[in-house]
């Protein structure tokens, strides 16, 4: 179980969820986009592009983060000002820590990033949760603090930059007492190559949702809608009660 770090401790559950918009309530890429890069009208345009399959989640995700030219020490100030977060993600966490619950962020965003985020909202370096995304490196040279010094770097070579399916599917493949239950979260396009792996697929409705339900409706995947983590931890800890009482290690719940 060496490759396999999320099972160290026999975990009969194992959370994977998307960062942007599901743990936070803003998009941070959109954010600086929007603010720092060619603006929400282009966002768009490209947005439409990508639902009508003329171009790729990474050909978008490039396009849109080349225009930001803002040294990235001055967009992860920003970020860590505006950005707020899902209000009871943090219960959400504590418990999951508590119950030996590890949690696994996939996210097409950049994890330099993400961890600040998570430092800001849980404490410096938390512990039980794992990230899992985009990097970023500099651009020709420069200082990644300069003006237009950083780049994004991708995670693997698929057409999203960051197939999230990829950290998924190992633990799908387990059997036995040694496979626990896979739970995933999450709300729109970059989520959609992780929908069909976990066991329960929490989709986030309302009008903060960016697609992922609409997706799942039209491809018959079922999912639990949710607008806020109180939600999901209701449902996961009858998930988790049920496998206690049931003594079904590894048994993973019909969807």
């Amino acid at each position: 179980m060496r490759d396999l770090p999320y099972l160290k401790n026999n975990p009969k559950i194992i959370f994977f969820t998307d960062f942007d918009g599901t743990i936070t309530l803003q998009d941070c890429n959109d954010y600086l986009v929007d603010n720092h890069g060619f603006g929400l009208d282009k966002r768009e345009v490209l947005e439409l592009e990508l639902l009508k399959g003329n171009i790729t989640f990474r050909e978008s995700f490039q396009t849109m983060l080349d225009s930001v030219r803002t040294p990235f020490h001055e967009c992860l100030r920003v970020l860590e000002e505006n950005i707020q977060y899902d209000p009871h993600f943090v219960t959400f966490y504590q418990w999951a820590r508590e119950h030996n619950i590890p949690i696994v962020v996939l996210s097409s965003g950049m994890a330099p990033i993400i961890k600040a985020l998570l430092e800001r909202l849980l404490g410096s370096k938390p512990d039980n949760i794992f990230v899992v995304a985009n990097d970023i490196e500099p651009r020709n040279g420069k200082d990644i603090n300069m003006n237009g010094g950083w780049q994004i770097s991708f995670h693997d070579n698929s057409s999203f930059g960051h197939d999230k399916s990829l950290a998924i599917k190992p633990y799908a493949a387990l059997s036995g007492k040694s496979r626990p239950i896979l739970l995933y979260a999450g709300d729109g396009v970059s989520d959609l190559s992780a929908a069909s792996e976990t066991d329960i697929l929490f989709a986030k409705s309302g009008m903060a949702a960016q697609g992922l339900v609409r997706y799942c409706e039209q491809r018959g995947i079922p999912f639990v809608p949710f607008n806020d983590w109180a939600s999901i931890l209701a449902t996961v800890q009858e998930i988790y009660q049920n496998a206690c009482s049931n003594d079904v290690e590894g048994q993973p719940p019909t969807r």
